[in-house]
C-alpha cells in the first residue's frame, strides 16, 4: 500500500491489495478526486482514519440496458406520487445520505470532510444529484460523480419506501438516453443487484474509463 504525498499521482490500480486497497493519505481536493475517479479509484474511510483509496478487483456496475424494474416498482412509478429533479438540492441530498442509517454499519463513511469535498465537485459541475420529492419534502435521492460516459454512484437514501430505487431508476433511464456506457456501483450491493447491477473484472471496467 502506497502513502500519498502532495503530488497528484496514484499507483497502478492493478497493484491494489486483495481487499482493493490501493493507497492512503493525500487529500480530497477536486483535482485529486477527479484523477482518482478517472482511474477507477475512490475514497472510502471512517471519521478519524487516514483517507483510504480503493480500486477493487471486482467492480459492481450496471449497464443501462440491463436495468431490472419489478412489478411493484412499475406500479409505484405509474401512480406518479413523486416529482424527480436533477441538481436542485445537492447539499441536502448528501447530508441526507450522511445521516441515513446503514444495515450492519455503525455511523457513516461520509465524513464531514468528504461531504465538503463533493459539494466542491458539484459546484465545479462534476458531482450531480437526483432528488425525489413528495410535494416540497425531499424523500429520496442519490449523488455521484459524472465522467461523461460513466456515472460513478456514491450514495443514496430513502425517507419513504423505495424512493432511492426510484431515483436510481430515473438516473439509469436518463443516462441510457444519453448513451452512457455504465453506472459504477463500486462494490457488491444486494439492493443494486436486484436492479440489474453485476460484478465485472477491474481490467474490463478500466477499458470503459479509458475509451475517451
Amino acid at each position: 500500500m502506497v502513502l500519498l504525498g502532495d503530488e497528484l499521482v496514484f499507483p497502478d490500480p492493478e497493484s491494489a491489495s486483495p481487499e482493493g486497497i490501493l493507497a492512503f493519505g493525500g487529500d480530497l481536493c477536486p483535482e485529486r478526486l477527479m484523477l482518482a475517479y478517472r482511474n477507477g479509484i475512490f475514497p472510502w474511510y471512517n471519521e478519524g482514519e487516514p483517507i483510504i483509496w480503493y480500486c477493487p478487483d471486482q467492480r459492481m456496475v450496471l449497464f443501462p440496458e440491463e436495468l431490472k424494474i419489478s412489478k411493484s416498482m412499475r406500479r409505484m412509478m405509474r401512480r406518479n406520487d413523486f416529482t424527480i429533479t436533477w441538481n436542485k438540492a445537492f447539499e441536502e441530498v448528501i447530508k441526507s445520505c450522511q445521516e441515513s442509517p446503514r444495515k450492519d454499519q455503525y455511523g457513516t463513511w461520509i465524513t464531514d470532510d468528504m461531504m465538503l469535498a463533493y459539494i466542491k465537485l458539484h459546484r465545479l459541475g462534476h458531482a450531480k444529484s437526483v432528488e425525489v420529492w413528495r410535494g416540497q419534502e425531499l424523500v429520496g435521492g442519490l449523488y455521484g460523480v459524472d465522467l461523461g460516459s460513466v456515472f460513478c454512484g456514491e450514495s443514496m437514501f430513502s425517507k419513504e419506501s423505495n424512493t432511492s430505487k426510484l431515483a436510481f431508476i430515473h438516473l439509469v433511464q436518463t443516462l441510457e438516453k444519453e448513451n452512457y456506457d455504465l453506472i459504477d456501483c463500486q462494490v457488491y450491493n444486494e439492493h443494486l443487484e436486484s436492479l440489474g447491477a453485476r460484478e465485472i473484472p477491474r481490467n474490463e471496467f478500466m477499458l470503459y474509463l479509458r475509451k475517451k
